[in-house]
């Protein structure tokens, strides 16, 4: 999948990721995310994702890998061997520490790759409406990936992830 993007345009990136994030089907039990992974030496996107893209109660980061690990045919938590090791993720929401419905966290779904992904790019920092003080973005710092917040998408990112939410 070739990219019509210029090579380190983040906002471009993050308009893709923020039209992955409206394909989700709004539920009142999770955000509307999307994903968008980038090799960033080939400027090429090798994968893109959305909430609930695939079965399972998936979150848009965990679809992008699912998606790799079936192209390279190797398990999700050996893609890094399959991957470049330059690549960027921009993902709308911060990536999850917990998850209520018992699947592996999306930071540690990243962590897993450390090394091939060097960057993480987000929308917004995740909101306290599902888990209290989420602590995705100290835990990407700690593996030693950088998290660089993209400005100026904030209120359309919050209002098309809470799709379906009960106004209050």
């Amino acid at each position: 999948m070739a990219a019509a993007i210029p090579p380190g345009d983040h906002r471009a990136y993050m308009r893709l990721a923020l039209e992955q994030a409206r394909k989700s089907p709004p539920k009142p039990t999770n955000y509307c995310v999307g994903a968008v992974l980038v090799d960033v030496a080939a400027n090429e996107i090798l994968a893109t994702g959305f909430t609930l893209e695939l079965p399972g109660n998936t979150h848009a980061e965990q679809c992008c890998f699912m998606k790799l690990s079936e192209k390279h045919g190797v398990a999700e938590e050996d893609l890094k061997d399959a991957l470049p090791s330059a690549l960027a993720l921009y993902t709308t929401v911060e990536p999850c520490s917990k998850r209520l419905s018992g699947n592996i966290p999306c930071v540690e779904r990243v962590v897993r790759l450390t090394g091939a992904i060097r960057t993480v790019y987000v929308g917004v920092m995740e909101p306290e409406t599902f888990v209290a003080e989420n602590t995705g973005g100290k835990s990407l710092e700690a593996a030693g990936i950088a998290l660089v917040h993209v400005r100026g998408f904030e209120e359309e990112i919050l209002a098309v992830a809470t799709a379906g939410h009960v106004k209050g």
